[in-house]
């Protein structure tokens, strides 16, 4: 643990971290509930957002309007998101403003108070959000793709919810989520930038004395299924996406996963943008990308492309993917090797990057982990890594093949299947 991280766990079980970085005026302070979207039961889908949404829409001592002005009275600002798996509370602020912004936080997430008229506006505004995504084809493939990858199952189900659960969620599924969810013992407040970790640690003892002390949910297991899904629509694009199982982010060969990741598709550099776009002209935008969880992951390549391109892209792509498993090449891997090294000190540079990968890392992994040790595993990456993480994607199971758009030449997932067959 670096010399400028410190970390204390209250009575309560509330842990509180603090990352000091010199020469800052400012702070990022917020808090990390390890629960998401995938804690959800299947009639409740969308309400962790929901109750994201909501925690700012006033408390017994603050409205809406009230909560946002003692915020932005001081310069700062106040905001949170709802991944699948975790969900934050966080407040950029001037140093001199901590308390000001831990209080903001103790308050939404003790005593908010979910008035029935501001859920009812905050109703319409989620679906407003649900639509968005629905005319978004390059952001609503995404979703499409995790629910066939993990058919039927919470991992799997959008992390805004349909519309129609949305439309009709009570109160009390709010509440009973966060009774169930919101325990100190599942939350870490985590702070960067000009802050004093004592000062940190007394303000979280005064302010957080009113969390429930909820039982411990049990998340269901993932399964990887992976499957084809195609939505015909009439679009100038096919917005295209395909993929293959991975593994947790507390495997081994996570560091060697991402290597290979941003080596076929992370960059202007990579196999795919060269291959697909700067040699072929079959897409305008291609990427690569690994997404990884507590028991599971997908490897995933996104393009959006024409509809006749698709015959010819979707070949492509596989055997990019085969040639970098079976060949891969020591400059490609030098240069994935340092894309995301310095990717990972360049965001270190932030407070709120900063704040947010220590609170995290306490919640995955239980401790803090220094930047010099994820640096040293990536660089034990290998060829003979990247060719034994690509061999374990290809024998773990069915590929994900899924696309919306016009779809009249885009191959079917036997073709992708023959392809990667090890």
């Amino acid at each position: 643990m670096s010399e400028t991280t410190e970390i204390t766990t209250l009575e309560s079980g509330l842990r509180v971290a603090t990352e000091t970085m010199p020469g800052l005026q400012t702070a990022s302070v917020g808090v990390w509930v390890d629960v998401g979207a995938r804690y959800e039961a299947p009639e409740a889908n969308g309400v962790a957002h929901m109750l994201e949404h909501m925690a700012f829409k006033g408390t017994v001592r603050r409205n809406a309007k009230e909560i946002a002005e003692a915020i932005e009275n001081v310069g700062g600002h106040l905001n949170a998101y709802t991944s699948r798996e975790h969900t934050a509370y966080y407040a950029r602020i001037l140093a001199d403003d901590l308390e000001l912004a831990v209080d903001l936080l103790a308050d939404i997430l003790q005593h908010s108070t979910f008035d029935e008229e501001e859920l009812a506006r905050e109703r319409g505004v989620v679906l407003q959000e649900i639509g968005q995504v629905q005319d978004t084809p390059d952001d609503l493939v995404f979703d499409l793709f995790q629910e066939t990858a993990f058919p039927g199952q919470a991992l799997g189900r959008s992390i805004l919810g349909p519309a129609e659960i949305v439309s009709a969620m009570p109160r009390t599924s709010l509440l009973d989520y966060m009774a169930q969810n919101y325990g100190p013992r599942r939350m870490v407040l985590a702070a960067a930038g000009k802050v004093e970790h004592g000062r940190l640690v007394e303000l979280a003892q005064r302010l957080f004395r009113e969390l429930p002390e909820p039982a411990h949910p049990q998340v269901d297991q993932a399964h990887y299924e992976g499957g084809e899904l195609r939505d015909v629509r009439d679009l100038e694009q096919a917005h295209v996406m395909l993929g293959l199982p991975a593994f947790s982010y507390l495997d081994d060969d996570f560091y060697a996963l991402q290597v290979l990741s941003t080596a076929l598709g992370g960059g202007m550099s990579s196999r795919l943008f060269q291959e697909i776009r700067e040699k072929r002209g079959l897409a305008y935008s291609v990427f690569s990308f690994a997404s990884c969880y507590r028991d599971a992951g997908v490897l995933g390549i996104y393009a959006g492309t024409g509809e006749q391109e698709t015959a010819a892209l979707v070949p492509v792509v596989c055997e990019e993917l085969l040639k970098l498993i079976e060949a891969p090449g020591e400059e490609e891997l030098v240069r994935a090797r340092a894309q995301l090294k310095a990717s990972l000190l360049m965001a270190l540079e932030s407070c709120s990057a900063q704040s947010e990968e220590l609170a995290r890392q306490l919640l995955i992994f239980g401790r803090r982990i220094p930047p010099e040790e994820m640096i040293a595993k990536i660089d034990a990456v290998d060829e003979a890594a990247l060719r034994r993480v690509g061999r374990r994607l290809l024998a773990a199971g069915r590929p994900t093949l899924t696309a919306l758009g016009p779809l009249g030449h885009l191959p079917d997932l036997d073709v992708v299947q023959r392809a990667f067959r090890p």
